[in-house]
Order: structure tokens, then C-alpha cells, then sequence
């Protein structure tokens, strides 16, 4: 009986140790990321966007593309464009022919900020070591984030990181509904040089879009 507590006592420490190993492991391997995003001046990258729930028999793709510079960003998606200048974002919808523009504070109520989709997990998440995968001759480390405070909305996210680049490859959400959300970036490219106006809203090239503000 003492030799069945004391090997069960074993077990639990060993467990609790590997855990806490994994945990340190995936904190060092998103600070290395995180370090290596911060060190570039712009990036730009495609996406490729699939939302799928089986048990609804949903399933909806697309892709887009963003650039960034710092806080600024531009984002191509669902046939609009959304531009953020250090001050004011700009969402231009040619269907429409409208422009929406709308401070900082208005854009961080409304969590818009793909400028920080490459390092929000920083915060508000508890990590775990999840599978490796080989994809097309990548070796992607999977990572479980799982958010510290109660969301009714999200499950927890697989986030993949390429281990060599170490660059995020694949951000994966489970909705507390079961929807799957994945999120596949490709072509990701650093230190890109842009047009002093790259991120300069000229209402000029827009003379028959009605502007709310």
C-alpha cells in the first residue's frame, strides 16, 4: 500500500514537473518570436482566412494581406481596406463607395489593430507545449493558448510557430460554439521599404465616396 502512495506521490511530482517545463518552454519559445517580430522596421504578409463550423454545416474562405510599420498598418480583406495612420483609421469600402474614419480610442473599443496580430498573445492567455508538425517541409511547433479570464466566446487558440524563422505560420481559435477559425500567413516579408505616403489618407483619390466621420 505504501509502495502503491509513494509511486502515485512520484507520478503527480513528475507530472507537475513536466508541466511546468512545457509551460517554460513555450514562454521562451513566444518571447524569441516576440523578439524577432520587434526587430523589424515593416513587415508584410498574406493570409489565407477559413471559418468553419461542422455541426452547422458552415464553411466560408478568403484571404487578404497586411502591411506594417510600427502601430500603422494597412489591411486588404473581405473587399475593403482598412488603413491606420498613428491617429486615424480609415475603412474604405469601394462596394459602397464609403469611407469611415474613426480615432484611435473608437478603434481600440472595437479591438481593431492587426498591427499587434503577431504578438497579442502577450498578455491574457495561460500557455501549454501542444503538437509538432511537419507542413511542407516546416517543422511548426504548436502552442496552447488559453485565455486567463473567463470569454465566452473562445475556447482556446492553437497558435503555430515555424521553429527555424521563428514566425508565427498558423493561428487556430476555437469558439466556444465550435467554430473553427484558422488563420494560415504566407509570404511574410521584413524590412520592406515604403512611400513616405504609404499610410497617408488622401481623400483627393476618392471624389465620389460620401465620408462619415
Amino acid at each position: 500500500m505504501k509502495k502503491r502512495i509513494v509511486l502515485l506521490l512520484l507520478s503527480t511530482l513528475l507530472s507537475l514537473q513536466l508541466k511546468a517545463q512545457n509551460t517554460e518552454a513555450a514562454q521562451q519559445l513566444l518571447d524569441e518570436v516576440s523578439a524577432k517580430i520587434a526587430s523589424f522596421e515593416t513587415m508584410a504578409f498574406e493570409f489565407d482566412y477559413v471559418l468553419e463550423n461542422r455541426q452547422e454545416n458552415i464553411k466560408q474562405e478568403t484571404n487578404g494581406s497586411v502591411t506594417v510599420s510600427g502601430d500603422r498598418y494597412k489591411l486588404l480583406f473581405l473587399g475593403a481596406e482598412q488603413m491606420f495612420d498613428g491617429k486615424k483609421t480609415y475603412t474604405i469600402v469601394p462596394d459602397n463607395e464609403e469611407i469611415t474614419i474613426s480615432s484611435m480610442e473608437e478603434t481600440e473599443d472595437i479591438g481593431i489593430n492587426p498591427s499587434k496580430l503577431l504578438y497579442f498573445y502577450k498578455e491574457g492567455y495561460a500557455f501549454q507545449w501542444d503538437i509538432k508538425q511537419n507542413v511542407m517541409g516546416r517543422t511548426i511547433q504548436f502552442i496552447k493558448l488559453i485565455p486567463t479570464e473567463e470569454n465566452k466566446e473562445v475556447e482556446y487558440l492553437l497558435l503555430g510557430i515555424d521553429l527555424l524563422k521563428k514566425t508565427i505560420y498558423r493561428l487556430i481559435e476555437i469558439g466556444s460554439n465550435q467554430t473553427r477559425t484558422t488563420l494560415t500567413i504566407s509570404n511574410f516579408v521584413s524590412n520592406i521599404k515604403l512611400a513616405a505616403d504609404f499610410f497617408t489618407f488622401d481623400p483627393s483619390a476618392y471624389p465620389d465616396y460620401y465620408i462619415n466621420q
